[in-house]
């Protein structure tokens, strides 16, 4: 099966982790994949991977939080591949802290990268969505936005945000067939977590009824849907990846 045929999607963060999975998981049902980056050497893993599955492979360097560069990068993207079918918003960061000890600048780089660089990225491609009459946007989101978390205000607020932001895209876009949809991710296998110690392990794992941690294939699978035709009736959504944590 192949449900995005000859699609292009654009994905940020692609890097690694999350986005890499999506990226190959789109290429691998068809899609031609656009990996954006703060850095193009971060990207070249993810494009290569998408190249051995047969389908093209563009890098873009953009520091996503920038209006500029992702004006510049958005251009860029669309010379290059003539039309985007799928845009993933993916890019993210963190910087915990508890909030009597949180510095704006912590604040604000999390807010500028994961809420802002949703809102200027869905802007730079919704002129574009609009004139062909058709889009899929998928922004990852967190199952921190839903539940909260101690240490981590800004990027709850930011996750929040996407949700928020994703409600009104979708209602804004709708009347043109444009769908904007948000997966909330739970705690799942990265490099981040994969740096914590057995106990936090354990201790997070008790905290998901399915008892173990999620894979970066299981938010993929999810982008996929959302992206493909079999949820063309789907927009202003939030999906759980989460092991039930946020029931």
């Amino acid at each position: 099966m192949s449900l995005l045929k000859d699609q292009i999607a654009v994905i940020t963060g692609a890097g690694r982790g999350i986005g890499q999975a999506i990226a190959v998981k789109f290429a691998s049902e068809g899609a031609d994949v656009v990996c954006v980056e703060l850095k193009n050497e971060f990207a070249e893993q993810t494009a290569q991977k998408v190249k051995e599955l047969g389908r093209k492979s563009w890098i873009f360097e953009c520091n996503v939080s920038d209006a500029n560069s992702v004006a510049q990068a958005a251009e860029k993207i669309l010379e290059a591949t003539g039309r985007v079918d799928i845009l993933v918003n993916n890019a993210g960061i963190t910087r915990d802290n508890l909030l009597m000890r949180m510095s704006e600048s912590e604040w604000d780089a999390v807010l500028d990268t994961n809420l802002k660089g949703t809102f200027l990225f869905t802007k730079a491609f919704c002129r574009a969505f609009l004139k062909q009459r058709s889009g899929r946007i998928v922004s990852i989101a967190s199952v921190i936005g839903l539940i909260g978390n101690a240490g981590q205000c800004n990027y709850g607020a930011s996750k929040a945000g996407v949700i928020g932001f994703t409600k009104c895209v979708a209602r804004e876009l709708a009347s043109r067939g444009i769908t904007a949809n948000a997966i909330a991710p739970g705690f799942i296998e990265t490099a981040m977590t994969a740096a914590l110690g057995e106990e936090i392990r354990q201790q997070l794992q008790k905290q998901i009824p399915l008892g173990t941690l999620g894979q970066p294939e299981d938010v993929a699978n999810a982008a996929l849907f959302l992206a493909s035709p079999l949820a063309r009736y789907i927009t202003g959504q939030v999906i759980s990846v989460d092991g039930g944590m946020a029931m």
